[in-house]
């Protein structure tokens, strides 16, 4: 069996493994820790088995906090694209359980701060439910994130100072997704005409 006879770190930030004395290759430094490669240990076949799990799951880390990098995504949504870039369902599944341990991936932070943004556009809830379903947040964290934010009633009577209490504006508050209830709250005059 090849032993690992060393371990230098290379200036870009990965490790150069020798194997008896000659260049084996240059591995990411978590994939080194984490297959657990220190100098004198002999790479058997479970050790180079455990060596390329620890490889794949590196690289599937290094895409999802690429595409983390350019947005705040959902669970569901790293999963899809790991799988895209054709990552294995279950390394794709151990990166994100990474990522949300390391609280890269907050779901309920991630509904709670889309919810704000989309009821400060105007949408109600029926409409931010819809879109942060289409984007795999489980419903409870939907939940918590509509009940953080001001009553729908409220924000429809916003809406309604500030557009006026015309027909124009029902359809609007119908378009936003704001309820039967609430647009009855804001508009009561024109909705008993």
């Amino acid at each position: 069996m090849p032993a690992v006879t060393a371990l230098r770190e290379l200036s870009g930030g990965g490790i150069a493994v020798e194997l008896d004395g000659r260049p084996w290759r240059t591995l990411p430094a978590d994939t080194v820790v984490r297959a657990g490669l220190l100098v004198g240990i002999e790479l058997d076949r479970p050790a180079a088995r455990r060596v390329r799990g620890e490889l794949r799951l590196s690289e599937a880390l290094k895409l999802a906090t690429e595409a983390l990098s350019r947005r705040e995504l959902a669970q569901g949504e790293v999963l899809q694209r790991l799988e895209r870039r054709g990552v294995r369902r279950a390394v794709a599944g151990q990166a994100v359980a990474m990522l949300e341990q390391g609280g890269l991936l907050d779901e309920v932070g991630l509904a709670e701060r889309r919810a704000e943004v989309l009821a400060s556009r105007g949408h109600g809830d029926e409409s931010i439910r819809r879109e942060l379903g289409a984007r795999g947040i489980p419903p409870a964290a939907i939940a918590g994130a509509l009940e953080r934010l001001s009553p729908e009633r409220d924000r429809a009577r916003e809406i309604v100072a500030a557009r006026g209490g015309s027909p124009s504006t029902a359809r609007f508050l119908t378009r936003k997704g704001f309820s039967e209830g609430a647009i009855e709250s804001a508009l009561p005059e024109l909705v008993a005409d």
